[in-house]
């Protein structure tokens, strides 16, 4: 049969089916199937107080050298407008973990798991979707009986027991005593030896080669810790990735976080001293994981998603000797319920679904990655009544049962629940950081304003409080951010 006679209806569908691939690759994006990818691998890899204006994909004066980073933003999407659940570790790793603001919970990490049992958590419903879950690297999010550990009888209530089925880490950050390893539920072995503190000359008390005295494993070696957590990722990856079924991986590095310890080969990297020589043995730490899922010949429909729990130690003084701006153009630093103590670096590579150098400003939080997760995957959650986070499938142009606020989000951040955003508007309660930053509290002055409001498109930097000017304003956040604590409850 010649071209020409080949009914009208064929020529019709198959230049349709032409053009569905053709179109795509004329965009610069991959040839998707005309089905969305299926039950992607996921590696979340969380980094500890790096600040928003760290990676270079973020801060092109910035004096930290991110190569690795900065490929993922060039592989996959980067959100600018994406927010710790806290502005510290602990209430930061549990609010992503189970979508939840980290204020519902009134437990104290040091004497027993943040994570309740009846807390649904991201690796546990993601072993219901049928994947392989694994974690590496820093906990700090407590254990049973804490902190009168009997070893003896091993560390409950922590990852294994919130649905991860391997693990290998630590109980808290590295300048947290005591300091020991942990498999599975096993300290491995206890921590038996005297450590003494440690500090840096040049740099503030909780900045540098900081640690705090107490016990250590003999097995535990500081300046190993980071390179460590990157093997045992690598060899997940390399292991976990072989089999049918989808894997998730966790990695939680412990740096930049105190202690900076770089390796020799990092010495002179960057130009803000210590820490940009630090930033790159992290940077490079990521780089191998990925470099291993992309080995594992499972890069293209796996997600890899970076971020950092909370914003960086990070002073005026620092920022005026070396001209680094460790939060970029945001005002604070960790701690703070300013933008620089919890608007962090977030980027998603997935190379089935996204094409490079995509970019979002939609306001999102860590409390919206298990929503988001369980939509992909397409499972239920056990809890949505006490889920506080939405899923923003759809702005990775995923089906979604709901279409995305776009502009209008209405999100509480910091850990303390005293700042709200709704849209392009954000009130803080109170005057000052409300954490590291000085002051963090500051009285009202008599006819002054007695919090912030600040408009976060004309006025990221937090510069002009608009809190007198706009009453209105005020008082519907006010209400809207009481509606959202008492739900749930």
């Amino acid at each position: 049969m010649r071209f020409s006679e080949i009914p009208f209806r064929l020529h019709r569908s198959c230049l349709i089916a032409t053009m569905t691939l053709l179109i795509p690759l004329l965009n610069g994006m991959p040839a998707c199937s005309a089905e969305t990818p299926q039950r992607p691998n996921i590696v979340l890899i969380l980094v500890d107080d790096m600040g928003y204006g760290d990676p270079g994909c973020y801060n092109q004066q910035s004096k930290c050298r991110t190569p690795h980073i900065d490929r993922l933003a060039a592989e996959g999407m980067k959100f600018t407008d994406a927010h710790a659940a806290g502005g510290v570790c602990h209430p930061s790793r549990y609010g992503l973990l189970t979508g939840r603001y980290p204020f519902r919970h009134q437990r104290n990490w040091r004497h027993e798991p943040l994570i309740a049992e009846n807390d649904e958590t991201i690796p546990e419903m993601l072993q219901r979707a049928g994947y392989t879950t694994h974690m590496v690297g820093k906990w700090h999010l407590g254990f049973d009986n804490g902190p009168d550990y009997d070893f003896a009888k091993g560390l409950t209530g922590g990852p294994v027991d919130r649905g991860f089925q391997t693990y290998f880490g630590m109980p808290a950050s590295l300048d947290i005593p005591p300091y020991y390893y942990i498999e599975g539920r096993t300290a491995s072995p206890q921590p038996t030896l005297p450590i003494a503190a440690n500090a840096s000359p040049g740099w503030s008390p909780i900045q540098g080669a900081f640690w705090r005295e107490g016990l250590r494993a003999g097995n535990f070696i500081m300046e190993d810790v980071l390179d460590e957590f990157g093997r045992h990722a690598v060899e997940t990856v390399e292991t976990s990735f072989s089999k049918e079924e989808p894997s998730f991986l966790y990695l939680a590095l412990t740096g930049p976080h105190t202690p900076w310890l770089p390796a020799e080969e990092f010495n002179g990297r960057g130009g803000a001293g210590l820490y940009s020589e630090f930033v790159a043995h992290v940077d490079a730490v990521v780089g191998r994981v990925v470099d291993a899922v992309d080995a594992s010949g499972e890069a293209d429909n796996t997600m890899v998603i970076f971020s950092s729990d909370n914003g960086p130690v990070w002073y005026d003084n620092d920022e005026e000797r070396f001209q680094h701006d460790s939060t970029g153009p945001l005002r604070g630093m960790k701690g703070d319920a300013w933008e620089g103590g919890h608007r962090m670096p977030f980027l998603i590579r997935w190379p089935a679904q996204l094409r490079g150098y995509s970019e979002s400003e939609e306001l999102i939080g860590f409390i919206d990655l298990l929503p988001t997760l369980a939509e992909i995957t397409g499972t239920e959650l056990n809890t949505t009544d006490r889920i506080d986070g939405r899923s923003f499938a759809a702005l990775l142009d995923l089906p979604t049962k709901e279409p995305w606020p776009r502009g209008e989000r209405v999100m509480l951040q910091h850990h303390s629940g005293s700042v709200i955003r709704a849209g392009s508007w954000k009130l803080i309660t109170h005057l000052g950081s409300g954490g590291f930053s000085k002051p963090s509290k500051d009285k009202p002055q008599p006819g002054g304003p007695k919090g912030q409001l600040y408009d976060m498109v004309y006025d990221r930097g937090e510069v002009d409080n608009l809190w007198l000017e706009h009453p209105e304003i005020v008082e519907k956040l006010t209400r809207q951010r009481q509606e959202i604590i008492d739900a749930h409850e």
